[in-house]
């Protein structure tokens, strides 16, 4: 099992916003867990009436890591309310709202959004007004100045949900700002208790002093090319599309990353295995999905060296000591609460890969080629409805 001393966090270098926006996260969760509860009576007035229909349908969505944000809550959401809960990007709305909102039924349309300013995430809210009679808005988002957030912050039909000023990251990447949106999800359906976030804080809390520091030099010694992350449930298979992603982007591209779930893993993406090849898996607490997780990192490490196969896990319940990274105190926790502390080793492998190759995490593309709101989107007009499905 790995420990390890305190390893002091890279300073400057272009990388203090991003540095100081992982750090902070346990922080900010807490904050988010008093916001939610002070909030709580007009949040439950609003979401009552609408969780007391039996045909509801919940969409969570947003972009990028916003719309990972919903792959990872979809499940806990959809067992503490016990409606038809979906996932869909706001770029799949964007591009085809017909096939997003296939049946006309009523729709709570969660909105994660770090600024509420990009064309898609504010186009998806007006998209699904215009192809459903009936939706509303519950928008989470961490910019009280954003569209989104002045848009629906005083439609009867809507409600905001705004998070600590904090989480309106000034980096290029998500991290505090994807936390804390997932976080709020969970509390406010009731998939997780205020109570509930001493554990993955300080869980967070043991990572950010350095309790992985060396664990993590010491993969990123292996000077990969390539980086997978895997993950069985719905929760930690989310994740690592989130961790995936914030390598390639905190790098700039410089270190290709991949995510799969544990099973599909082995029909085709596999093919990405070299001698130079890192994998992370997300060991899911789940007693019948973790024996997937346990299965694939036992094929692995017999296969790539050793070192090159990290497990991320609650428990070390069925894994060898060596290379497997514990999450303190979340032995019993849903996936979707142990995603909180788990993506932070993520974007910490993100964060010192990043500096190791001289980027400036905190503004990986300085040409402007990829924004940190995004440009250049043209939102078109959509035409009539071509087939009623609904």
């Amino acid at each position: 099992m790995t420990t390890s001393t305190h390893t002091a966090m890279p300073q400057g270098g272009g990388a203090d916003h991003t540095v100081a926006e992982i750090t902070q996260q346990p922080s900010v969760w807490r904050e988010v867990g008093a916001i939610v509860a002070d909030g709580r009576d007009r949040l439950d007035t609003f979401l009552k009436p609408l969780l007391a229909e039996e045909d509801l349908r919940i969409v969570l969505t947003g972009a990028g890591t916003s719309a990972f944000a919903g792959e990872v809550v979809r499940s806990a959401i959809a067992q503490a309310t016990g409606r038809h809960v979906d996932a869909v990007s706001t770029t799949d709305i964007v591009a085809d709202p017909y096939a997003a909102f296939p049946y006309d039924v009523p729709t709570l349309l969660v909105s994660f959004a770090r600024s509420g300013d990009s064309p898609e995430s504010v186009a998806a809210t007006r998209l699904a007004e215009q192809v459903l009679t009936r939706v509303n808005h519950l928008v989470i988002t961490c910019n009280s100045a954003g569209h989104l957030a002045r848009t629906h912050g005083e439609t009867s039909a809507s409600h905001v949900l705004l998070m600590p000023a904090a989480a309106n990251d000034q980096g290029f990447a998500m991290t505090s700002s994807f936390t804390s949106m997932l976080l709020a999800s969970l509390l406010a359906f009731g998939a997780l208790d205020t109570g509930d976030i001493d554990a993955p804080a300080a869980a967070a809390e043991h990572i950010t002093a350095g309790g992985l520091d060396p664990a993590i030099d010491a993969l990123l010694a292996r000077r990969p090319e390539r980086l997978v992350y895997l993950g069985s449930s719905s929760a930690l298979k989310g994740l690592a599309q989130e961790s995936a992603l914030k390598l390639l982007e905190l790098t700039g591209g410089a270190l290709v990353a991949s995510s799969e779930s544990s099973l599909g893993f082995r029909h085709g993406p596999k093919s990405v295995l070299n001698n130079r090849t890192a994998v992370v898996v997300y060991v899911s607490n789940d007693p019948y999905t973790r024996r997937y997780d346990l299965d694939i990192i036992t094929e692995l490490r017999a296969g790539l060296a050793p070192g090159s196969v990290v497990a991320v896990t609650a428990s070390p319940d069925g894994l060898p000591g060596d290379d497997t990274w514990l999450l303190p105190g979340l032995a019993g926790a849903d996936d979707a609460a142990i995603a909180l502390p788990a993506v932070v080793t993520a974007q910490l492998i993100a964060l010192h890969s990043s500096m190791a190759r001289g980027i400036r995490p905190d503004n990986p593309f300085p040409s402007g080629e990829v924004n940190r709101v995004v440009q250049g989107v043209t939102v078109h007009a959509l035409p009539e409805r071509r087939n009623d499905v609904a």
